[in-house]
């Protein structure tokens, strides 16, 4: 057989796009299930133009359905990041745009029940790259999940239904403890010296103020993504970061973790304009920031960012909390390129700690059924 056939579906959630497999549906030998993730993306060629994803981040994504380990969950799941122009599957990290769409499988793949007239359905999984249950309400219609609904989410011109995503106690997953470097850390990268703040919340982010890169306001708002030399400075930090913070152990272990820590760029707010022409003022948003992700500047922000961006913000004493707007309430709005989104956010009384955090999203199952995998050698 020239080629192999596996049964797949493709999902959008939030603002990024990823391949969905059931673990029955694939073989048992991790070796061979990369094999086929790597094929069905098209990692080798930098647009992806022979398989799914398309020269992005936050479309060369994998998610592999499982049934349930852990008690009052109704399945399992790991993600993978797909590497572009190499061939690289990373599980270390999670992706938080694509929780609402695992959501949307566990109800459209009818592993949750339904009660009869029910307009809404909570769903809880259990993410096995950090060892956290999410639990989302994720509303329904005939049965599946109701795609077209009235909630407008930055980066998506459609509106869909809101998806209600919330992970307890999201700190320490990966560093064992929330803030491992403590609110401010000096990192020598070189010959200089950065200030940063590592944060770990469902995913490891570390965070540097614009202006210590030399970044104005207006440089910041422009097209950085062709800016070579600021994008492998911020990997530099990025990978002292890594660790530093006891992440990785070695220059070489950093090199091969792509997807975590993530680095972002942050600012107080500022006035900006998205590429719909929406114009957020800086008195909506509490902080801005711009992130990379695979050495590649995002084009609005990861969903995992949001959750670590707005606990960043709530932090005493992190670098993002000392540029942020004093924030009331639990709805957090934070500033990214195509807008702003809003994250519920809980903190503990010492605000060193989170004690929850939300965010709401829309998904849409594109396609299902086989996708075709070339037996290259």
């Amino acid at each position: 057989m020239a080629q192999m056939r596996v049964k797949a579906s493709v999902y959008r959630g939030g603002t990024s796009r990823g391949v969905f497999f059931h673990s029955d549906d694939l073989p048992k030998e991790k070796e061979e299930q990369h094999r086929i993730f790597l094929n069905v993306m098209d990692s080798v060629n930098n647009n992806q133009i022979n398989g799914l994803g398309s020269g992005t981040s936050h479309t060369s994504k994998v998610v592999v359905m499982s049934p349930p380990t852990v008690e009052s969950v109704h399945m399992d799941y790991t993600f993978y990041q797909i590497g572009i122009e190499h061939d690289h599957v990373d599980a270390h990290g999670t992706c938080g745009n694509l929780m609402g769409a695992v959501g949307a499988y566990v109800v459209d793949e009818g592993y949750v029940d339904i009660p009869e007239g029910a307009t809404s359905v909570e769903v809880r999984v259990f993410n096995t790259n950090i060892n956290r249950v999410i639990a989302m309400t994720v509303p329904v219609e005939d049965g599946e999940y109701a795609v077209v609904g009235d909630y407008d989410m930055a980066g998506v011109k459609q509106k869909g239904g809101r998806i209600e995503v919330k992970m307890m106690h999201p700190g320490g997953s990966k560093l064992g403890s929330t803030m491992p470097l403590g609110p401010v850390h000096s990192l020598p990268v070189g010959n200089e010296t950065y200030e940063v703040s590592v944060v770990d919340i469902v995913n490891p982010f570390v965070y540097v103020r614009a202006k210590d890169l030399g970044l104005t306001t207006e440089r910041l708002l422009s097209d950085l993504r062709e800016d070579r030399p600021l994008i492998e400075k911020l990997e530099q930090i990025r990978l002292a970061a890594s660790i530093a913070s006891g992440l990785t152990k070695t220059m070489e272990e950093a090199l091969d973790s792509q997807t975590i820590p993530k680095i972002a760029l942050v600012h107080e707010p500022i006035t900006y304009t998205n590429s719909k022409g929406d114009v957020t003022d800086a008195s909506e948003i509490v902080i801005y920031s711009k992130m990379v992700s695979m050495q590649k500047i995002h084009r609005t922000y990861a969903g995992s960012g949001l959750y670590n961006l707005s606990a960043a913000a709530s932090l005493k004493g992190t670098i993002v909390e000392q540029l942020a707007r004093p924030i009331k309430g639990e709805l957090i709005p934070i500033g990214h390129p195509e807008g702003k989104a809003e994250v519920r956010l809980q903190m503990n009384e010492s605000r060193d700690d989170v004690v929850y955090v939300g965010l709401d999203r829309t998904a849409r199952r594109i396609m299902k059924g086989e996708v075709y995998v070339p037996n290259y050698s």
